[in-house]
């Protein structure tokens, strides 16, 4: 495996998930048979139309984010503000600063516009999560990438970050934000010099809800460690995760992580492997390229990733009048990186205080 510098691997999780997002969302919610039935095997950008009601009729330009970008945006808003870490007051304070109003219900969930009314109220940021009906749903765990890179290397402050900020999306201690330490730590372990699959897939397991979640994960990882190709494991998949007909049957977060997980692992960090991966699974296939193309960014970078995918997601979000902002992907990805040297040289600068007391 190639050197990669620190910022590349923020510029290749941001893109990863970024770039998983806008290729996935073209086929979302679709089981993978109508995917191929409608594309064969997607491995490019496509128009997708606003899945809400009201704007069937309505196509967003190929490239084109979704709603888990519009959260890591506000994120990396609050990230670049703050200089480092940042708490659920600080990403509810970005909601309120920045959050495009034309988003909720086009190009972000409907509930998207209660949480920035509810922020607006001045409760705490912690609290608005206890207003979710949905404690396992993966709104953080496919989103959380930010606050794994900017404690990049830190496990265990990743963790306590995923768990505080998670707050603002879910009630503490759910489901939904023990599997988003999965992506947290993941994100934080893989921006470790040296780091491997296996030594970030180790970070998850030492870090992370023993029953909860590594029952499960663990459980699918082993039957699947034999899988090498993407048409096998949606195949293996299908036995396991099949709910329909509930709010949001397909998007809750120990599916969508479990799935990024293993391809993850299955493409060996290969950033634009594990996109393509992602959207050709089927089910929530943007939010499952978002989490797998994050973490294999976060371990090898922008390295793999096609310039053109950058040009035409970058393209995209100039014209998207619904998003939080239009800036290119890697502005995004700067952005936190900055903050990060920002907090070391705050953080260098109080040991040697510290040292010389």
């Amino acid at each position: 495996m190639r050197e990669v510098t620190l910022h590349d691997k923020m510029r290749g999780a941001i893109g990863g998930t970024f770039l998983g997002s806008a290729m996935g969302v073209a086929v979302e919610h679709h089981p993978w048979p109508a995917i191929v039935e409608k594309h064969g095997f997607l491995e490019e950008f496509v128009p997708w139309t606003v899945p809400f009601p009201g704007w069937e009729n309505f196509r967003f330009v190929a490239g084109t984010t979704e709603d888990g970008v519009e959260r890591q945006k506000l994120m990396i808003a609050a990230i670049a503000k703050k200089g480092g870490r940042v708490t659920a007051d600080d990403v509810k304070e970005a909601w309120v600063e920045h959050m495009n109003p034309l988003a909720p219900g086009i190009i972000s969930m409907y509930f998207e516009g209660t949480l920035q009314e509810i922020a607006q109220s001045g409760i705490p940021g912690g609290d608005i999560g206890r207003y979710c009906d949905y404690a396992g749903l993966n709104s953080f765990a496919r989103a959380c990438h930010p606050i794994g890179l900017i404690n990049a290397g830190d496990v265990e402050g990743a963790k306590r970050d995923i768990l505080e900020v998670g707050q603002l999306y879910q009630t503490a201690n759910s489901r939904g934000l023990k599997w988003a330490c999965v992506t947290g730590v993941a994100i934080a372990a893989a921006t470790i010099p040296g780091a491997t699959t296996d030594s970030v897939l180790g970070a998850v397991f030492d870090h992370c809800d023993p029953d909860e979640v590594l029952r499960e994960l663990e459980q699918h990882l082993s039957a699947t460690a034999a899988i090498s190709d993407v048409r096998d494991l949606r195949r293996y998949f299908d036995d396991h995760y099949s709910t329909r007909g509930v709010t949001f049957s397909m998007a809750y977060a120990n599916e969508v992580v479990t799935k990024g997980i293993t391809i993850f692992r299955m493409t060996g960090g290969g950033t634009r492997d594990a996109i393509i991966a992602g959207t050709n699974i089927g089910r929530d296939t943007d939010c499952i390229a978002a989490v797998a193309g994050g973490i294999a960014g976060a371990l090898t970078g922008t390295g793999s990733i096609p310039q053109e995918w950058f040009d035409t997601v970058d393209a995209a979000t100039r014209v998207n009048r619904f998003s939080t902002s239009q800036r290119n992907v890697l502005e995004y990805a700067d952005d936190v990186y900055d903050a990060y040297l920002r907090r070391l040289k705050r953080e260098g600068a109080y040991a040697d205080m510290m040292i010389a007391a």
